[in-house]
């Protein structure tokens, strides 16, 4: 009896110690994986200083690395590890209860291997933000448990294999940002736990069909922009009414906005600008009660805009809906608690005046209706915004003095203000310059780029005048900083006090009527990158005080009555003839050779004096001659001219002409006279 009981308690030990050696020895095998990818693939670095045969006991302890509780390895998190190297060397089939395979932000390449399709109960697999390339292993698709595989920021360039519809348990599918081609295999239809599906910043094409997304009722964010799909957004859509987030911008999507869209009632996010959407904007929109942001810019779209956006205005934080094809008035509809931070109507067909309503509006912080047809005064009110950082009116008929609030603090956080080609008059408020307070610091402890935006998904855009042309600022700085008063018919000298707005890094003035010096103080803005004062009536000399402006980039003083030495200084030697032409007084680089002081000789103004008069009695014989010539055939163009001015409502090339002519005519007269001044001059001496 003993003997026996010795037996069977010898036995049942030998059981329970078998798994034992079974798990010590996969342990094994998992470590000896891991180092065999660390000494070939992996650099070197102290962090995986524990991955070593000689700390085989420690496994559960090597940095990196967490274990089940039979001491084989259920996580691999080599998270922001700054490793580089690749998976070719590391075998899957090694780690058959892995369950988490981590690498993002790091720097692997090469390409996914396709046995790690072997680690059968991987539930994560996220790779993003690293190097890898190549194809996505259609073996992924042998993971059944696999609920997130994460493979942005990559430089994968294959199809979406179809085999990816057979992980029936994802939740999580994110392939942005890559170079992924083809179309959206219908197979992903099975994927009815998804919640999350980001496939932009890809090559994807073809449509999106409603068989696809019938069944992801469980979807909470969709994320198809910055692709090439094609076709109608589908109908079925609707049905996604656990949808929170929808993205299908820039691609080539054509039709009208679905009807059924106001079925989506937890939605916060539609973003359909750029692309070839047409109609108009069904009612139903103003359903969606969680709406915070609405983006519907760079389309066809047509028609009136909605009064009923102004009762979304309680909830709605973002309303773009520029360059499309609008008409009528804005909305007069928002209300107090206003919770709008942008609003941005730039590129369409909109007339009336600005709604006082906007004033309801205390969070607004960029407001565009810039090429438009507003007919209205300067909303001198908009100055109670506290936080309003850009102002776009550019390209309207606006018009009038710009007459300043009796509040002490009006845009003090005003960092854009575009004002150009409308009819504005009178001199420059100045009133308003001394309180834009956002211009007068320069913030000497950012690191890195702050863009304006509400959410860091939606950034806002606007196009601007700045070094000579016109950009469209997709993301706009924080820093970026800009008074444009272009193209409009103020009069006036420029005050002084604009050369305290020191965060100045762009300044246009051009095609006015200002008149006097150009002031010193403008020699005060140091970050200043781009001085546009063309056009305009200025005279004396330039100040010395602009040599002094290290970041200028780009200057304009053409077509003004500037004269004296040009200054010189490091930008100054950069800048070409075009940028002082039609200022007959200048002289130095890089017009002429020098700047000198000498005297011109009694002989020299004789003959410029008489050289003047007969160049200008030739100029007159043959004006007259022209214009008599021309009379019967310059009526009839003449009216073609204003024809078409009137048809297109955008005289400026015209105008341009006109001014430059002006400015001839006005400099040809003004050296008659100087030449007829000094010719007496000379008579009196003797």
């Amino acid at each position: 009896m003993t003997t026996s009981h010795s037996t069977f308690i010898y036995i049942l030990l030998l059981l329970f110690s078998l798994p034992l050696r079974i798990i010590t020895s996969s342990a094994r095998t998992e470590a000896e994986a891991l180092i065999k990818w660390k000494s070939t693939n992996l650099s070197s670095t102290s962090l995986l200083d524990s991955w070593s045969i000689s700390n085989l006991e420690n496994l559960c302890n090597w940095t990196f690395i967490a274990c089940n509780a039979d001491g084989t390895i259920s996580e691999i998190n080599l998270s922001n590890a700054t490793l580089s190297g690749s998976l070719d060397h590391l075998n899957f089939t090694s780690f058959p209860r892995l369950t988490s395979f981590i690498l993002n932000g790091n720097n692997f390449s090469g390409s996914i291997p396709s046995n790690i399709g072997n680690a059968s109960s991987l539930e994560v697999v996220v790779l993003f933000n690293n190097s890898f390339q190549g194809k996505i292993p259609s073996s992924i698709g042998k993971l059944r448990n696999l609920q997130t595989l994460d493979l942005r920021k990559n430089r994968l360039n294959s199809t979406i294999p179809s085999e990816l519809g057979l992980c029936t348990n994802l939740t999580h599918l994110a392939l942005a940002e890559n170079s992924l081609q083809g179309t959206l295999p219908i197979s992903l239809s099975s994927l009815i736990k998804l919640s999350q599906l980001a496939l932009s910043d890809n090559f994807l094409s073809g449509e999106v069909s409603s068989d696809l997304i019938t069944n992801w009722t469980e979807l909470i964010a969709l994320q198809l922009q910055n692709n090439y799909l094609t076709g109608s957004i589908p109908y079925q859509i609707g049905n996604l009414q656990n949808l929170l987030y929808l993205d299908l911008s820039r691609n080539n999507l054509r039709g009208a906005i679905p009807q059924c869209l106001d079925h989506m009632t937890k939605l916060q996010v539609l973003m359909i600008s750029y692309n070839n959407l047409s109609g108009d904007i069904p009612s139903s929109i103003c359903n969606l009660t969680s709406l915070r942001t609405l983006d519907l810019g760079e389309n066809n779209f047509k028609g009136e805009i909605l009064q009923c956006f102004g009762n979304m205005s309680d909830h709605l934080e973002v309303l773009d809906m520029h360059h499309n094809k609008f008409v009528g008035d804005l909305p007069t509809t928002f209300g107090i608690g206003c919770s709008l931070r942008s609003i941005n109507f730039h590129g369409n067909e909109l007339e009336g005046g600005i709604p006082r309503f906007l004033a309801n509006c205390q969070r607004l912080q960029v407001v565009d209706l810039g090429d438009n047809h507003f007919n209205d005064i300067f909303p001198v009110w908009l100055g109670n915004l506290s936080e309003l950082k850009v102002l776009s009116l550019r390209s309207n008929k606006f018009h009038g003095l710009i007459r300043t609030s009796r509040i002490e603090n009006m845009f003090p956080e005003l960092r854009i203000i575009d004002l150009s080609y409308n009819a504005f008059s009178g001199n420059l408020p100045t009133s308003m310059f001394q309180q834009l307070k956002a211009m007068m610091r320069v913030d000497q402890t950012m690191k890195a780029p702050i863009y304006l935006g509400v959410y860091s998904y939606c950034h806002d855009s606007m196009t601007v005048a700045t070094k000579g042309r016109e950009l469209e600022l997709v993301r706009i700085l924080t820093t970026y900083t800009t008074i444009d008063l272009s193209s409009n018919r103020f009069v006036g000298n420029i005050p002084s006090i604009m050369g305290e707005l020191i965060a100045l890094r762009v300044l246009n003035l051009s095609h006015n009527r200002l008149q006097d010096h150009i002031p010193p103080s403008l020699g005060n803005l140091s970050v200043l990158e781009s001085l546009d004062l063309s056009f305009n009536h200025f005279s004396g000399e330039i100040p010395q005080q602009l040599a002094s402006l290290t970041s200028l980039e780009f200057l304009n003083l053409s077509y003004n009555y500037l004269q004296g030495c040009i200054p010189q200084g490091p930008q100054f030697s950069t800048f070409q003839n075009n940028s002082y032409e039609g200022n007959v007084g200048l002289h130095g680089f890089p017009i002429s050779d020098g700047c000198g002081n000498d005297r011109v000789s009694e002989t020299n103004y004789t003959v410029s004096s008489l050289e003047d008069q007969e160049s200008n009695s030739e100029f007159l014989n043959d004006f007259w001659k022209a214009a008599l010539m021309g009379y019967g055939s310059g009526l009839c163009i003449g009216m073609s001219i204003i024809y078409f001015m009137i048809s297109t409502g955008n005289p400026r090339w015209l105008a341009r002409i006109i001014e430059q002519l002006e400015h001839k005519f006005i400099m040809r007269m003004r050296k008659k006279q100087r030449s007829q001044r000094n010719y007496r001059r000379r008579n009196n001496r003797f």
